[in-house]
Formats: structure tokens, C-alpha cells, sequence
């Protein structure tokens, strides 16, 4: 296998038109590169011509050593990691493909060496760390869940939904609360919303809207921004809506809110799931991922849904350097 580094055309050339998550697109890339620290680098392993793996990667060079992650820590990146291309059938091709692939990016970043911390969060797609494993680094699943759609319609989308969340959707028809979709002002308004949340926690804040407007803003990015108000046209609560091309993303947003009893952002829910459903230009999006099922108290609520429970992978640096990192990043999955 032959492993070069990529330019963003390059990259955008390599990377397949479908089964990709939204933060591999070479503008969202852009707009990664431009608001982390580190120096943004693409690899793509070749036979030939053809690219058969792909790797976005972040590189920190501190007084410490050197910082490798994918995605970067605290810009709210929920995944980014390896994309395995093998075409081939047998699943040997495959593992062989993804086992030369992982042995020649770690020697190339020398992850081997103690002055370098590696952390890669990988999406969905990719089914196996072992190699990584194989070459002395710690693998650990974390779950995400994801509401396949493709055969709902709305009549019969909330039937595998719990009791209590079929009623608090169902509260939309007597509530005064309006879910509409908006611009940019009220995507600021959701983001500010959030970091509030999170600095009466004192936890860091997940995502800067400087970040998170040039993400929206970014050419291949498809969204929406999600709001409720009341009838007076009151901010109640809002979510961010990213859109590959099979797969919507709750991703920003959602700040536990209630008005006269009902839950906001359950009708939240009910209308991005909806329009999924119902609207033709979304006729390729056939699931809803709910991004993050790893903390107690949130997997109560998406839970209520019924989604099927999906295990992605964190691979990691080993030993004490590490859990000292964690304490200075905000290493933490939804």
C-alpha cells in the first residue's frame, strides 16, 4: 500500500459520494483546520490509483510533545477517524487493507514514541480497531443511537417510541409551541444557549459559534436550525440539524427545556423526524442519529425512541500521559 498526503481536492477527489459522516467533507475539513491548533493532515492509502483508506488527522506540537487527534477535543466533533474504500467481498482483503493502512499512519505520526499522545474517535462505519489494538494502543466502544426510518411513514413512526414520549410528542397538537426552521441568528442563539448551559456546570463550552458558523456555512454541509416558541414568538429551545447523504444528526442544541408542562424538545424531535419522513428533499436521508448514547442520564431520554444501540470506537494512548491529557481536553462522548 502506498500512503501519501493529501491536499483538500485531492482528498475531496478520494472520498467516496456516499456512506461518509458529515465532518469528513473537505470544507467542514477546512472549517475544522481553521479553528483548531493543530495542523490539519490527510492521508490516503493507494493500490495504485485507487484510494482504499483515508485518514483525517490533527497534529499539536507542544512544549510536552506531540498531540495527534481525530477529531480535535472540544469544537463538538462527536466522530471523525479512519474511513476503510476496500471494494472487495472477502472480509481477508479487507482486514489485510485496514491492518497495513493503521501499521504505516502510526509509524508515520511515530505513535510509538512516549513524547507522542494519540486519540481518535472513529465514525460509525468503521467496524474494526484491532489493528490499533494489535499495536499496543487502548480500544474502547462507546454507543450512539440511531432510528432507522427508511420504512416509517408518519402515521406509524412513534409506534416503537415509550409511552411517555409518544404523549409528549402527541402534546403538539394543544400546545401554544411553534417548531419552525430558521437562519443563522437563531443558530447563534441555540449555540449561546448551549455554552450558557455549560458554564453554569463549569464544564468547558462544546463548540465556539465563530466554529460553528463556519461549519454552517461550509459549501458541502447541509442543515437545519430547529426552533420552538411560544405564541408571543419566545425563544423556548432549539437543535442544529447536520445532513449527510443517508444519515440526519442531531448535533447542537436541545437545552432541557419545558413550557406549561410539555417538552420542548421532544416536538423538536417529532418535526426533524417528520420532515425526514415526508420531505422530498430528504428523500436520501433514511436515518435520524441521536449522537450519543455513553451518559447515564441523557440515554433516559434517547432511549425513549427505540433506536438500535450502534458501537463506534475510541483508540487511544496508553499510561499516565494520557489521563493527564484528559484532564486538560474535554475528551468526553454524548
Amino acid at each position: 500500500m502506498d500512503l501519501q498526503r493529501l491536499t483538500l481536492s485531492e482528498w475531496d477527489e478520494a472520498l467516496p459520494s456516499s456512506g461518509t459522516e458529515v465532518f469528513h467533507t473537505p470544507s467542514v475539513l477546512s472549517a475544522i483546520d481553521d479553528h483548531s491548533n493543530g495542523e490539519l493532515r490527510l492521508y490516503g492509502g493507494f493500490k495504485g490509483e485507487q484510494p482504499v483508506a483515508l485518514l483525517p488527522v490533527f497534529v499539536n506540537e507542544r512544549t510536552i510533545g506531540r498531540v495527534v487527534t481525530s477529531p480535535p477535543p472540544s469544537m463538538g466533533i462527536p466522530r471523525l477517524g479512519p474511513l476503510v474504500l476496500s471494494a472487495s467481498p472477502k472480509q481477508r482483503k479487507k482486514e489485510t487493507v485496514n491492518e497495513g493502512f493503521a501499521e504505516q499512519i502510526l509509524d508515520d505520526l511515530d505513535v510509538e514514541a512516549r513524547s507522542t499522545l494519540f486519540r481518535m474517535i472513529c465514525p460509525r462505519a468503521y467496524p474494526d480497531p484491532r489493528p490499533y489494538q494489535w499495536n499496543r494502543l487502548e480500544v474502547q466502544p462507546r454507543f450512539t443511537y440511531v432510528l432507522d426510518l427508511e420504512d416509517c411513514t408518519v402515521d406509524n413512526v412513534m409506534d416503537p417510541f415509550s409511552r411517555s414520549l409518544r404523549n409528549e410528542m402527541r402534546n403538539r397538537e394543544s400546545s401554544d409551541i411553534t417548531i419552525s426552521v430558521e437562519g443563522m441568528d437563531t443558530a447563534e442563539q441555540i449555540c449561546d444557549s448551549v455554552n450558557e448551559h455549560f458554564a453554569d456546570y463549569g464544564a468547558r463550552s462544546p463548540a465556539d459559534w465563530s466554529f460553528v458558523q463556519d461549519l454552517l456555512n461550509a459549501d458541502s454541509v447541509h442543515h437545519r436550525v430547529y426552533v420552538a416558541r411560544t405564541d408571543d414568538g419566545s425563544y423556548c429551545s432549539g437543535i442544529i440539524v447536520l445532513y449527510s447523504d443517508d444519515t440526519a444528526y442531531y448535533w447542537l442544541g436541545g437545552i432541557t427545556a419545558t413550557h406549561e408542562g410539555v417538552s420542548v424538545n421532544s416536538l423538536l424531535h417529532r418535526t426533524v423526524i417528520e420532515d425526514i419522513i415526508e420531505e422530498p428533499e430528504l428523500d436520501s436521508v433514511t436515518r435520524y442519529d441521536l449522537v450519543g448514547a455513553n451518559t447515564e442520564r441523557l440515554c433516559r431520554y434517547k432511549g425513549k425512541f427505540s433506536g438500535m444501540l450502534v458501537p463506534y470506537y475510541v483508540v487511544e494512548s496508553n499510561g499516565l500521559e494520557m489521563k493527564l491529557a484528559k484532564g486538560v481536553y474535554d475528551l468526553a462522548t454524548r
